[in-house]
């Protein structure tokens, strides 16, 4: 038996949170980031702002206090990639050598486009440095990824789903496999922790696209394309950065891609899709109820690290101008069929 806490109490960390419990064998903790928020699930034993339908098991513990991650052996971090900072300042202190730190966003820091493994090591870095007891050495904490085909819904619902764990180090990846697969949740194995994060994160910026052209009408061609070339621009970026070509063709890259970019249940296709019938972003944005659609934030930081690895991403820069510039979303699509001829490959 493992003792897991689950940092984040979205739909995504939730779902996560269920699908250990159906499994059995842990002592499951959800941790949320107020209190208040805390308690209004526990009391419900439902998450009915983020996901609702699924009681929660009576052995699922949910708290807002930070010293729940002190007794993990496991700690999975749902956080969204703009507030992860802040709660591993919070949570850090708590932590203790000997834990396994998994990440279960998809997203890259904004201004300074690190990977969420890369956030956690250096603010569990300057978090432990100076606050832990006993001390620990960041660096002897291994940190990895989980990512692939996966609606939070789906996996709550105990529908089968297959994703990759990525550590650097192959026994990390083995001992997350085993402890989180079950029969409906089957777990593969990778060393390219940076494939695995990059495929997921920028899939989400192709998505946006896809739901852009979902929104104006367009129809299935346009849809295959943008997903053929959508992740030729995510392998171009992850290469650059160390990634493995074949890791791309896998779950975390392809496999993510088809499902958020053809999925109703993809927030980040939704965006596009209300983009692409002439909604302006703040009210999106502001309709979703205080779930993150990781994809707006994410294409900004993607071209920023494609800029710093001197890579061509042109569905990515069109996104940026409609979300952030107010392009028109149809003449974003025109400047993408007109960009000069070239090869495929």
């Amino acid at each position: 038996m493992s003792r897991i806490a689950v940092l984040g109490s979205g739909a995504w960390g939730t779902a996560i949170a269920l699908s250990l419990c159906r499994r059995g064998g842990h002592q499951v903790v959800l941790w949320a980031h107020t209190d208040e928020l805390a308690h209004t699930i526990d009391s419900a034993r439902e998450n009915r702002q983020f996901l609702p339908g699924f009681p929660l098991p009576d052995a699922l513990t949910v708290t807002g206090d930070c010293a729940a991650a002190a007794d993990a052996e496991i700690v999975v971090s749902v956080i969204p990639s703009e507030f992860l900072r802040p709660v591993l300042a919070r949570i850090g202190p708590h932590l203790r050598p000997g834990q396994t730190f998994l990440s279960a966003t998809k997203g890259i820091e904004d201004r300074t486009f690190l990977r969420m493994t890369e956030v956690i090591a250096d603010s569990l870095a300057a978090a432990l440095r100076f606050d832990a007891h006993p001390p620990l050495d960041p660096r002897t904490l291994p940190i990895g990824a989980l990512s692939g085909p996966s609606f939070a819904y789906e996996v709550a619902k105990a529908e089968p789903t297959a994703l990759t764990v990525a550590f650097r180090d192959p026994a990390a990846a083995a001992r997350i496999q085993h402890q989180f697969s079950s029969e409906t949740l089957r777990l593969y194995t990778s060393c390219d922790v940076v494939g695995v994060e990059l495929g997921g994160a920028i899939k989400n910026v192709i998505a946006i696209a896809a739901g852009v052209a979902a929104g104006m009408g367009l129809g299935y061609n346009s849809t295959a394309a943008l997903i053929t070339r959508g992740i030729a621009e995510i392998t171009r970026l992850a290469v650059a950065c160390g990634a493995r070509r074949e890791t791309l063709a896998g779950l975390s890259g392809m496999g993510d891609l088809v499902l958020t970019c053809t999925g109703s249940l993809s927030r980040n296709r939704t965006v596009g899709e209300q983009l692409g019938q002439g909604l302006k972003l703040p009210q999106i944005l502001a309709s979703l109820g205080g779930k993150v659609a990781e994809g707006v934030r994410t294409t900004h930081a993607a071209l920023g690290l494609a800029r710093v690895h001197r890579v061509e991403m042109p569905i990515a820069e069109q996104m940026e101008l409609i979300l952030n510039q107010g392009k028109d979303p149809r003449q974003a699509i025109r400047d993408l069929m007109l960009r000069p001829g070239r090869e495929e490959h």
